[in-house]
């Protein structure tokens, strides 16, 4: 098999001839806290179906848990995010409270450095990333504010109004420490392993859903996320050059358009929902693209998979492109789609 660390890169760079490369990844709950847990239990999942890629996913609440978020891991409902015990900001006058922390001195992204680099070890042939959410997904979490309209899983004692809206210089204050933040945790990823980082070959920075469906308008956009999407971006490239920033924006009408002008390589939204176009949109970023992970669901269409990636392999041609569904897999997954997808892998 060919070079498929090399050929991830190749690809990011939007290569000629770099074809595709095809990956998938999932919550694996009961399996998320310890960073030696977590990384062996990762690590099977990528063998198990030998993904051309990794897309590290750990669990979705770390970063509250950096500042100090309280969650029972032993009681996920039916979701993939735990039960909230204690949110970190209950009241628009904790927002001012949000510092920046020291991601080498705090437990939860020391964890998560330390499942990153025993990931990037055990899997020196592929393409690593880890996923970071942006400040503005950051803060929002802080709070048990929705990640994305209309999201019946948060549950917070204020609004997003109240938090962020009503006290714009606050929140601006509190999502640059938190980008600061982010910003060093993010160098250390992409730092080789002999010079003391996780050594992995970059990062999938989640805007998560809020830009979706009007969420935050452009405007807001503009105001409360970009500024600091620069930020942790900014550091990435600082670090090291040839690591790979790949975008996610998510779920109906999530503008992937917007991103093209922050220097990313890669963008990824979900092509088959509402208000999104389609895979052959010209972007000078790569796109991530494929099946809708509704699919990937229990009792979703495996016809519907093949079909979709199929459509996706005529919309790109002879363009590179990441081959992987448009969101993280549910838990569990449906193992015929799995399997249609690592089809698709490299050979």
């Amino acid at each position: 098999m060919a070079n498929r660390k090399q050929q991830f890169h190749n690809i990011a760079k939007g290569q000629p001839g770099a074809d595709h490369l095809t990956a998938a990844w999932e919550h694996l709950v009961g399996h998320e806290y310890g960073a030696q847990e977590f990384a062996s239990a990762y690590i099977d999942f990528i063998k198990q179906w030998d993904w051309d890629w990794v897309k590290i996913n750990p669990r979705a609440v770390y970063y509250a848990e950096a500042w100090g978020g309280v969650y029972d891991q032993n009681d996920y409902g039916d979701f993939v995010i735990p039960k909230t015990v204690r949110a970190v900001i209950n009241t628009p006058q904790d927002v001012s409270t949000i510092e920046q922390l020291d991601p080498a001195h705090n437990p939860a992204l020391e964890e998560a450095t330390e499942a990153a680099r025993l990931i990037r070890e055990a899997l020196p042939d592929r393409g690593v990333i880890q996923t970071i959410f942006s400040p503005l997904s950051v803060l929002l979490q802080l709070a048990d504010l929705p990640l994305y309209p209309n999201d019946t899983h948060a549950h917070s004692k204020t609004t997003v109004q109240a938090a962020i809206f009503d006290q714009p210089e606050v929140a601006k204050r509190a999502l640059g420490n938190i980008a600061r933040t982010l910003a060093d945790y993010a160098r250390t990823l992409v730092t080789p392993i002999e010079q003391g980082g996780a050594g992995l070959d970059g990062i999938f920075y989640a805007v998560t859903g809020t830009v979706s469906e009007g969420y935050f308008d452009r405007d807001r956009y503009r105001a409360f996320s970009e500024p600091y999407d620069r930020i942790v971006i900014d550091a990435v490239r600082e670090a090291n050059p040839e690591a790979v920033v790949l975008l996610h924006t998510c779920r109906a009408a999530s503008n992937p358009e917007w991103f093209d002008d922050l220097g990313v390589d890669v963008i990824q939204w979900d092509q088959y929902a509402a208000g999104n176009p389609k895979a052959d949109l010209e972007l000078r970023a790569v796109p991530v693209a494929g099946a809708n992970s509704v699919e990937f669901e229990p009792g979703g269409s495996v016809g519907a998979v093949r079909a979709q990636i199929d459509e996706t392999l005529a919309l790109r041609g002879d363009a590179p492109f990441l081959l992987a569904p448009s969101c993280t897999v549910i838990t569990p997954a449906n193992d015929d789609a799995l399997a249609v997808l690592a089809e698709y892998r490299a050979v």
